[in-house]
């Protein structure tokens, strides 16, 4: 049992991190210049993503297919229950969201160096503006 711990604590600090990384993300994108563009078409986006998901899990609800696939997920779940599987599972989500982390951390990182080049003010470099 307490070899799970180390697995959660880690799951579990990856899942914070991704949390503040997507939040950073977030804030990065809201305070850049064109941001109005940005949340005009992320929000269009967004309403688009919702409908079509919406309306495709209506679609798939009513398939005849949709049974055998749940028939299919409930074996699968009953696999993965085995100490192995979820050992595994746990390895590979932890993988995943460290990958997931590590690229919102990059992305993060150039949005806010490229704001902060953006935003730099142009130092007068005159002779009469230098000190003597």
């Amino acid at each position: 049992m307490s070899d799970e711990t180390p697995h959660e604590e880690n799951l579990s600090q990856e899942f914070e991190a991704l949390g503040k990384n997507l939040i950073g993300a977030i804030r990065s994108a809201w305070e850049a210049p064109e941001s109005k563009r940005l949340r005009d078409d992320m929000t269009s986006g967004l309403g688009d993503l919702a409908s079509t998901l919406k309306r495709e899990a209506d679609n798939l609800a009513s398939h005849p297919t949709t049974q055998q696939l749940r028939n299919d997920v409930s074996q699968l779940g009953e696999k993965v229950k085995a100490p192995e599987a979820q050992a595994a599972v746990r390895r590979e989500l932890l993988s995943a969201l460290k990958a997931m982390n590590s690229e919102l951390e990059k992305l993060i990182g150039h949005w806010t160096s490229a704001d902060a080049t953006v935003e730099k003010p142009v130092e007068d470099t005159t002779p009469s503006s230098q000190a003597e």
